[in-house]
């Protein structure tokens, strides 16, 4: 019997503050038992404001190698200096490893083999328990390199801890913007969520994100979050990318997510008798079952 294929959902969006992870938290929340979640924002997590987890596994993780010059070997001809093009190493040969990118250029170019890459702990990764479940997620070192391979570490990390715990779907938290991290939190997806919001930012952003979801071929559905705050744009929004990127909500705006975040909650675990905040919870839960049924995990 064929093993059935672990799926993976990246929510994104082309910049910050759309309520990105205020609507992933939604979703892992209401999908729980589904689900492996993982964040894949390794400079500015913010999951673990909701979820409060307890790391129960951490590993280092090695970003590109740093070069170090043996002094007792180098003859100070100065190749290296002109070689490294991030001013990484100065007149008494010595390298800075803060600017230090770990090209290895100095390393090939140097006569005398002075020069060493060294293995380089550029952050940490983990698993985690949390009041739903396994989360998976890093932290990238201030100044560090190599997001973009973390990011992988992340999600290779979610499909085992999957694979172990008998899940078929693994959430993945992405960063904002269209550069390394996101890219990587792309490769493999089976289809991405893009949050927006409807200002001139949010809308080019997401010009962006799309034209990045065309060059991978990963199908990619909008919810514009706050729609009501300017609804020329967002029916801008619709009439641009509609024909080739489904909008499959529009959310208003609400001061619940502000509270949620607050209160170190997603939306759905917030009690309220509000009308409108209880509109926004079924439309939450129609965007779990929207997942759910564009990854064939509905029955």
């Amino acid at each position: 019997m064929k093993e059935e294929k672990i799926r993976q959902v990246t929510v994104i969006s082309g910049k910050g503050g759309t309520g990105k992870s205020s609507i992933i938290a939604a979703l892992a929340s209401n999908l729980q038992e589904k689900i492996i979640l993982a964040d894949a924002d390794v400079d500015a997590a913010d999951l673990y404001l909701i979820f409060e987890p307890e790391k129960t596994v951490s590993f280092d993780f090695e970003g590109l190698k740093k070069a170090t010059i043996d002094l007792d070997l180098c003859t100070e001809c100065g190749i290296c200096l002109e070689t490294c093009r991030f001013d990484s190493i100065s007149e008494d040969f010595i390298v800075n490893p803060t600017k230090c990118e770990g090209c290895a250029a100095c390393y090939h170019m140097c006569p005398v083999s002075a020069i060493e890459m060294l293995d380089n702990i550029s952050g940490q990764y983990y698993i985690s328990d949390t009041r739903i479940g396994k989360m998976i997620h890093a932290r990238l070192y201030p100044g560090e390199e190599s997001s973009g391979l973390l990011v992988a570490e992340v999600r290779k990390v979610a499909k085992q801890t999957a694979e172990e715990q008998g899940r078929k779907l693994v959430l993945i938290d992405g960063s904002p913007g269209i550069g390394c991290p996101v890219v990587s939190s792309l490769v493999g997806a089976d289809l991405a969520l893009v949050v927006t919001e409807p200002t001139l930012s949010g809308y080019h952003d997401l010009d962006r994100i799309l034209q990045l979801l065309k060059i991978f071929k990963i199908p990619g559905y909008i919810i514009i979050n706050q729609f009501d705050i300017n609804e020329d744009i967002s029916q801008k929004i619709e009439k641009e990318f509609e024909e080739t990127f489904p909008i499959i909500e529009k959310i208003p705006y609400n001061p619940v997510f502000v509270k949620a975040m607050i209160e170190k909650k997603s939306v759905l675990e917030i009690d309220s008798e509000d009308k409108e905040v209880q509109e926004i919870q079924n439309m939450l839960i129609k965007l779990s079952k929207f997942v759910l049924e564009r990854t064939k995990l509905d029955n």
